[in-house]
């Protein structure tokens, strides 16, 4: 990954060198959304990317921002690296975005990014949860969501709580930042609470065959009470078919990597007893939560799929609301200030303060259930 982080930096600097830079006009301010709406990673960023437009939507019709209209720059990052650090490097140089957003994966964020620290461009990850990132980043990074470091914690002590789990197996994904972060902070909280990991099996990313962890894990004297799931949503699926058609039946535990209409779609009648982390419930009684259900489906003519439409809605409006209280919203430097100083900004998937000196805020995690191909609220689980 360090390899990735200064391959981007490089193109980063040539580019600047370059000179290629597009002003926005004068009525408006530019913002880029970073979002792979095709490849792995389109099942999520897809709604966080119509959320994104959606919040901008509203801004521009009650008035946009200190008198000018927000400009959405967007081109496919495709959930592939070198199509990301191109399409970055483009909304910067090209589009001229005084702040980025987006991207829901962690290893995709940390080839963001360093392009846009180099460039002095604010970026606010939607659904980026490596708790780590804004440090390994820099001072221009900042996060709309929680940490996996919560998230892995919630869903560690539902299964020990709620679940009444002794032992889990573990399955991760070693391609990932998100995943093997989620798999190192689960473990250690389902430990320390007095669990026991009895296996921890891994696999490559892309793989459609889990027969041979399958296979170990049936192999096993005693069956472990929960099975425990790290994996990017476009494998969550197949993953759960395949686990469920072995007769392995019990309940299976992850965090957000599940929240995707995926699930249900590719393991159909085999997606029971699944319980996830997420970062909002959308069948919330709030009435912020509501209304922004209500928008969306009024303007995408479907209710919002995952709570990742929700972070793109929050991670414009996060963006908004530092542009408006900017010395200069023109003036990167002024925006990342701005959006430093942010407190308690009411938000669809919780509220949104940086305490000082961090860039991650800390908010509730939600309790997810799958049973019979539908999604249902279970808890919600302050930090």
């Amino acid at each position: 990954m360090r390899n990735i982080q200064l391959l981007a930096l490089g193109v980063s600097a040539a580019m600047l060198l370059a000179g290629c830079s597009a002003a926005a006009a004068d009525d408006e301010i530019v913002v880029g959304a970073v979002y792979s709406i095709t490849g792995s990673q389109a099942s999520i960023d897809q709604p966080g990317y119509n959320g994104f437009k959606l919040a901008a939507k509203q801004i521009n019709e009650s008035g946009g921002i200190n008198g000018k209209q927000i400009r959405v720059a967007f081109s496919d990052a495709a959930s592939e690296t070198t199509t990301l650090t191109n399409v970055v490097s483009e909304l910067i140089e090209n589009d001229g975005a005084v702040a980025l957003g987006g991207t829901n994966d962690s290893t995709l964020a940390l080839v963001a990014g360093p392009i846009a620290q180099a460039a002095g461009i604010p970026f606010v990850a939607s659904g980026a949860t490596l708790p780590t990132l804004p440090e390994q980043v820099g001072d221009s990074m900042f996060m709309a969501c929680y940490g996996d470091d919560l998230q892995a914690e919630a869903i560690a002590d539902y299964s020990t709580e709620e679940l009444g789990a002794q032992t889990a197996w573990a399955l991760v994904d070693q391609a990932y930042d998100f995943t093997t972060a989620l798999n190192k902070f689960f473990q250690e909280r389902f430990t320390a609470s007095g669990g026991e990991i009895v296996l921890e099996d891994s696999y490559k990313s892309g793989d459609t065959d889990y027969s041979a962890q399958i296979a170990r894990l049936q192999a096993l004297k005693t069956q472990p009470d929960v099975l425990f799931v790290a994996a990017i949503p476009n494998e969550a699926g197949i993953i759960t078919q395949q686990i469920r058609a072995a007769g392995l039946m019990q309940p299976i535990v992850s965090g957000d990597g599940y929240d995707t209409p995926l699930v249900a779609e590719v393991a159909g009648a085999n997606s029971k007893d699944v319980y996830f982390s997420t970062h909002v419930s959308l069948e919330s009684t709030d009435a912020v939560v509501q209304d922004f259900v209500t928008a969306y489906t009024e303007e995408y003519g479907t209710a919002p799929e995952n709570a990742f439409a929700a972070l793109g809605f929050d991670t414009m409006n996060l963006i908004a609301d530092a542009l408006k209280r900017a010395t200069d919203d023109t003036d990167p430097a002024a925006v990342r200030d701005a959006l430093a100083s942010t407190q308690n900004l009411v938000a669809v998937t919780g509220t949104i303060s940086f305490p000082e000196g961090s860039r991650k805020p800390s908010k509730a995690v939600t309790i997810m259930r799958i049973v019979d191909e539908v999604t249902t609220f279970v808890e919600t689980i302050q930090p």
